[in-house]
């Protein structure tokens, strides 16, 4: 018994050595693959820490520019999806005032078709940015470049456009203004994408405030977003207005995205007032150390686009003649100039008193070009018969006192305010203005060229460039 009982001893021994040693050889590889893991995982999503650069850490002035850096060398890139921008306070359902942190992101089973949609096959309207070596461009600098994929929205498609920009349908009967696309030096702006816009807005706010060249630019947005819309009739102005010169504040809901596009009237962004004089008369007056009395509205924003100028070059105004005041002094003359910086300078001094930055974007739209031949806009300046952006001439580099200005008190703010600089890209558009045909008139009635808008810019048109450049910077910024 104990020689046969030897051997099994000895079999016990191996198999249980063997079933010892697999076991360790398991444990060492379950250990040596979680080793592993962490290089793995930076490996598969080295894209994600490969993102264009934010906005806000450039200059925001006329050299703004964007620097693209790719950590590819042989394959060819994927394209480049938007970061998630960083939260802003969605709209209250309750309080308008209220606001409750937000995350703006596409969510599964909402937009299905935009889920992945900010950048893509490059296509008429466009191209598209990739992460291709180091690439730095300018948005600001460039050309208008010809596209049969424009307009985005066909003329007198949109409900929004007040008569004053309808040209098409106030009979102008050339078309090739409409088809011209901004295009910077060194890339191209991602294609708009209405859809992907209303995501990124959703439970927000955004609110322009300014004077009617922020109304060319309201409406414009809202005719660009209404084309991501498949029912048209969940947008609306909610207190039933018609958009009309007459009228200072619109609020157009998107009930999809239950967020909201404004318009506020600001024509100088401080206060607009009056003095009675020696004779009993009422005369205007301009207070530039205050606020406008609009900015109750603007603090309910989560994205502000604001602009002045136009009304500064013209009437009292510009004459400056008791006209400007400051605290209770009235000054008996004061450059206009110089009551430009100081009514921006109050201005900042509000944004920087009022905006949480990180719950709030703010932009100022630049100085918009005007284009009169033979006079202002008050005597017989014209623009009719144009029908190509700007070639040659001394227009192409003029930039106004009043950027210079812009930019001097922008770089001194607190909050980092991102600022379109449209002044040079609306130099060369010598076509876009209504011109003659701001007005509809009946075929059988000749149009009169005595008085002619060449200030303001027809729809669809040139402000829609503003607006893809509004949509970049979203895309570009956290």
């Amino acid at each position: 018994m104990a020689t046969s009982s030897t051997p099994l001893k000895k079999n016990r021994y191996i198999v249980t050595t063997l079933l010892f040693l697999a076991l360790f050889l398991f444990v060492i590889f379950l250990f040596t693959k979680r080793a592993l893991e962490p290089t793995l995982f930076v490996f598969r999503y080295r894209d994600l820490f490969s993102q264009p650069p934010s906005l806000s850490s450039l200059r925001t002035n006329s050299n703004l520019s964007v620097a693209f850096v790719s950590t590819y060398s042989v394959s060819p890139p994927e394209p480049l999806h938007p970061p998630a921008p960083s939260p802003i306070s969605p709209i209250s359902q309750k309080n308008s005032s209220e606001s409750i942190n937000g995350e703006l992101s596409v969510e599964d089973g909402k937009d299905p078709v935009q889920k992945n949609a900010s950048f893509g096959t490059m296509n008429g309207n466009g191209g598209d940015l990739y992460l291709e070596g180091v690439q730095e461009c300018d948005l600001y600098m460039g050309t208008w470049v010809k596209d049969e994929g424009y307009p985005i929205y066909k003329p007198g498609s949109c409900p929004y456009v007040d008569e004053a920009f309808d040209c098409q349908n106030n009979g102008r009967g050339d078309s090739d203004y409409l088809k011209w696309r901004w295009k910077p030096d060194g890339c191209d702006l991602p294609r708009f994408n209405a859809t992907d816009f209303l995501v990124r807005l959703r439970g927000k706010r955004l609110m322009l405030v300014g004077d009617s060249m922020n109304r060319n630019q309201f409406e414009s947005i809202l005719c660009l977003l209404r084309e991501g819309l498949r029912d048209k009739n969940r947008m609306y102005e909610i207190h039933g207005h018609k958009i009309t010169k007459g009228r200072g504040y619109f609020v157009f809901k998107f009930e999809d995205y239950n967020c909201t596009v404004e318009f506020v009237r600001s024509h100088f962004l401080v206060k607009e007032g009056f003095r009675i004089n020696g004779q009993g008369n009422s005369n205007p007056t301009l207070s530039i150390d205050q606020i406008d009395k609009t900015a109750k509205r603007w603090r309910r924003a989560d994205i502000l686009v604001f602009n002045t100028g136009h009304w500064w070059a013209h009437g009292k105004t510009s004459r400056g003649k008791n006209y400007y005041k400051e605290g209770d002094y009235l000054y008996p003359k004061l450059e206009a100039v110089e009551a430009y910086r100081r009514a921006l300078r109050t201005w900042a001094n509000w944004v920087d008193k009022n905006v949480n930055p990180k719950k709030q974007l703010v932009f100022y739209r630049g100085y918009s070009s005007a284009h009169f031949r033979g006079g202002d806009w008050d005597s017989g300046g014209s623009c009719n018969g144009e029908t190509g952006p700007v070639l040659s001439g001394a227009i192409l580099n003029s930039y106004p006192q009043k950027m210079k200005i812009v930019e001097e008190v922008v770089k001194e703010m607190q909050v980092a305010v991102k600022l379109l600089n449209v002044t040079r890209l609306t130099n060369l558009r010598k076509d876009g203005h209504p011109s003659i045909y701001g007005k509809n008139v009946a075929a059988v009635k000749k149009v009169s060229t005595r008085r002619q808008d060449c200030s303001h810019w027809c729809l669809p048109g040139v402000p829609d460039a503003w607006n893809e450049l509004i949509y970049a910077t979203l895309l570009f910024n956290r």
